[in-house]
């Protein structure tokens, strides 16, 4: 079965940046599971990963457009520390998430911290970079009705909501 909209993958990734890791399945050792075409991946991958099947591996470059999309200036925003948890932790240049009205989060980076505010870069840590992936599919099978409706995979043995 190959890979395409509404269909469930599992993979195994890894994900470099300028040669140096970002972050990897294999660190968990937990293939991550995605309902293709419901905007769980960023475009690029989706569109790479489409028309594969289990066993195969691949290896993709991302452009920044296919990706997080590229950095834009004037993206610093002020923003109260109640904001943000664990604000006293947090120093210039580290990323964290930013809890959006609508229930969503948002990854910032720290630009400046003050004493009752906090200055983020709201492009995301990742936007005008090439990402590039190594890609191992372990799974592909047709979505479950379910899985349609809820726009996500369920992994194996995971508890349906």
């Amino acid at each position: 079965m190959k890979a395409g909209k509404d269909k469930v993958i599992a993979i195994h990734y890894t994900l470099t940046v300028d040669g140096e890791k970002v972050e990897s399945s294999h660190d968990h050792d937990e293939q991550l599971w995605i309902l293709l075409g419901h905007g769980q991946l960023i475009p690029g991958l989706e569109t790479a990963l489409e028309g594969h099947e289990a066993g195969d591996t691949l290896s993709v470059d991302v452009a920044a457009a296919d990706g997080y999309g590229e950095r834009q200036e004037g993206q610093v925003q002020r923003m109260s520390k109640k904001y943000f948890p664990n604000a006293n932790r947090l120093k210039p240049g580290m990323v964290t998430v930013l809890k959006l009205k609508d229930g969503g989060q948002r990854a910032v980076t720290v630009h400046k911290v003050g004493m009752s505010a906090i200055d983020v870069d709201l492009n995301h840590p990742m936007a005008g970079k090439t990402l590039h992936f190594d890609v191992a599919l372990g799974e592909v099978r047709d979505a479950t009705e379910e899985e349609i409706q809820h726009g996500h995979a369920h992994a194996p043995g995971a508890d349906a909501h």
